[in-house]
């Protein structure tokens, strides 16, 4: 502590602004914290907070590491200590276009997990240890001590408006510049776009229990407007948003996946198309990387490997987009689904599932999420905007091998709220359609496969509840037969999930235990009233037409042989191994058309939509989703 005293005085008053952030007589011990390291290093308390709540929400996460190696409530990166004690797994070298008629010529290149050294890791990546020099404080107490990474943060904003040339001064109106360098980002778009949503945190004010029950307040500030002029003599470089397809409101780059042929039938990395005219677009589809941005970057620049629309970076929110939305690009392993979707790919610079996402990442998503789903038509719902774990397999033999991300962590009730649509109930009584959320904090399911086959994963909040064939935690979990495995309480194993935001048929209930109608049969799941995982909604339901035991389904909503015409090779409807069995009822997100999308070249001018006359429903099966041929089924409101 010789070297903080050196640096700073220990003591300061507080700003009349942050006057009300103090609450002497009622502060949790994180609260105490921050006002603490605000007085030590002479940082407003406010602004300490803001920058906070844009990192982590003050969450500690018991000292776990973000997916870019972050710590703390401060989100301290050190991402060179959390590579070298993370299991990492390959992304696998799946065929992610997903269309049988075009099989890939060349097997699609798998990223580098190569270890980065220090010296090519970012900045951005390796702000803990510049706190421990700062303060004196040991690296392990920044990884695990809520209180000292707080004070880490704080002497990193110090240090930064020491080096704009800025007074250490009281009023937060005048830490713009330092909050935009605490970003990491190393242009003044994306170091701008971090300190205005930090600054909105400020005007709105904030209030939640942590993931370990304290209660942090910032009172809110709604006349604060900051001094932006010292971001301007930061030295940043200027990025150009130039060719990129994104709100004003986040910070955006085109860096294009390249379109390349390499022979007659043989070219990547996505295919030219006229959309939403032809064919339109109907889901947006988030992913997580599996690499670090450097990499992700590296690999969606490779002309013959996979591609995917958008790319968001975990530490500042900043997005890179790589293929136009009038373009297919090659993401989700099932061609209709490509077809008609936007790819978003989220930063996860490590592969330990139990990883934290940061909240400015968050709230770029959603403001994209929210920016494409205005200008294409596309419903904020978890039937339209799917995690890569809900896109079905298109035919039986690829369900076993469809991904997973972004897995069950993923705190898709904040994300929606994001969105501006929480998941609400919508009916009265107990309902005979629900809607799954889980207060994602205190619904801690244990999961295993976390650092290696059969090891426990890190207690962890979750937005997914885990299934049962009984009203009992001791019966077996429920069992997907299109996996052909046991089901398991593996990280990556769906099948007895299901998910934050999706709506099930009830088909029974038994005490604190609710059934739903899933993969074909009744699924159990803990549902009590003081602490309800699901809430009643309204919906619309398909059932078997009367005089039917069993309808198919399937993994893409193609046309009947009948509507191809000449030259285009008319495409199998492949059921799969699933049936809708009579007496069992489904939740319908959307009604369409068969289509397909004929593109096996590298020009476009050969590429065609088939549309026939066939429909379909989409329906909420399992955790993924599938579809069911209306002329198969009857649909009417839930009762």
């Amino acid at each position: 502590m010789a070297s903080a005293a050196l640096l700073l005085p220990l003591c300061a008053a507080a700003s009349p602004a942050d006057a009300a952030d103090a609450r002497p007589t009622s502060a949790t011990g994180l609260q105490r914290a921050f006002a603490a390291a605000a007085a030590q290093y002479h940082v407003p308390q406010s602004v300490l907070l803001g920058v906070s709540y844009l990192q982590s929400r003050w969450d500690a996460h018991a000292g776990a590491p973000s997916v870019t190696g972050g710590y703390g409530p401060m989100h301290l990166t050190d991402a060179r200590t959390a590579l070298g004690v993370a299991s990492h797994h390959r992304r696998d070298a799946q065929a992610l276009r997903g269309d049988s008629v075009r099989p890939e010529p060349r097997p699609a290149r798998v990223p580098d997990v190569r270890l980065p050294s220090s010296a090519e890791l970012p900045a951005r990546l390796k702000t803990l240890p510049k706190a421990a020099r700062l303060t004196g404080l040991s690296p392990a107490a920044l990884r695990t001590d809520p209180a000292a990474n707080v004070a880490g943060g704080a002497a990193l904003l110090a240090a930064a408006q020491r080096t704009l040339g800025e007074p250490l001064s009281a009023d937060p109106a005048d830490w713009y510049g330092a909050v935009a360098r605490f970003s990491g980002a190393d242009d003044t778009a994306t170091a701008a776009a971090y300190a205005d949503d930090v600054y909105q945190v400020l005007r709105s004010g904030e209030e939640r229990t942590t993931d370990d029950g304290q209660t942090v307040a910032l009172a809110a500030q709604p006349g604060l407007v900051p001094r932006t002029a010292p971001l301007h003599r930061a030295g940043l470089r200027t990025l150009s948003a130039a060719g990129a397809e994104c709100p004003t409101t986040v910070s955006c780059e085109w860096i294009p996946a390249p379109h390349e042929r390499f022979g007659d039938d043989d070219y990547g990395n996505h295919d030219v198309a006229d959309r939403p005219a032809s064919p339109d677009i109907r889901y947006i589809v988030v992913h997580d990387t599996e690499g670090g941005w450097e990499g992700v970057l590296s690999s969606v620049q490779d002309p013959t490997y996979v591609s995917w629309n958008y790319s968001l970076r975990s530490t500042d929110g900043h997005i890179a987009q790589h293929v136009k939305a009038k373009d297919v690009a090659w993401h989700a392993g099932n061609w209709y689904v490509n077809a008609k979707s936007v790819g978003l790919e989220h930063e996860g610079f490590l592969a330990r599932p139990d990883s934290w996402f940061t909240e400015a990442m968050y709230r770029a998503s959603a403001r994209l999420v929210t920016y494409l789903a205005a200008k294409y038509g596309i419903p904020l719902d978890r039937q339209h905007i799917l995690g890569h774990d809900n896109v079905p397999g298109p035919t039986t033999a690829s369900i076993p091998g469809m991904h997973t991300d972004p897995g069950p962590f993923w705190d898709w009730r904040h994300y929606f709220e994001l969105l501006g649509r929480p998941f609400e109930a919508t009916a009265g009584g107990s309902g005979s359609v629900v809607t799954i959320r889980p207060d994602y904090a205190a619904n801690r399911p244990a999961y295993t496969d976390c650092g290696g086959q059969g090891l426990a994963c890190a207690v962890h909040g979750s937005g997914d509840v885990r299934l049962y064939s009984d009203h009992d935690e001791k019966s077996a979990l429920v069992k997907d037969v299109g996996d052909g495995s046991a089901p398991t309480t593996g990280v990556n194993d769906v099948a007895s999930r299901a998910s934050t935001g999706q709506q099930y048929a009830v088909a029974d209930r038994w005490g604190d235990w609710t059934a739903i109608w899933y993969l074909g049969r009744k699924a159990w799941f803990r549902n009590p009233e003081a602490q309800p995982t699901a809430v009643p909604t309204t919906g619309q339901v398909v059932t078997p037409k009367d005089g039917r035991d069993s309808v198919a389904l399937y993994g893409r909503a193609y046309p009947e042989a009948g509507a191809y015409p000449a030259g285009v090779p008319a495409q199998a409807l492949s059921p799969l191994p699933y049936t809708l069995p009579k007496g069992q009822k489904y939740v319908v997100g959307d009604k369409v058309a068969g289509e397909y999308y004929y593109a096996v070249t590298f020009a476009g001018d050969s590429h065609r939509l088939i549309v026939g006359d066939d429909q379909y429903y989409e329906i909420q099966y399992g955790h993924r989703v599938a579809f069911v041929r209306a002329a198969d089924v009857k649909a009417t409101p839930a009762t």
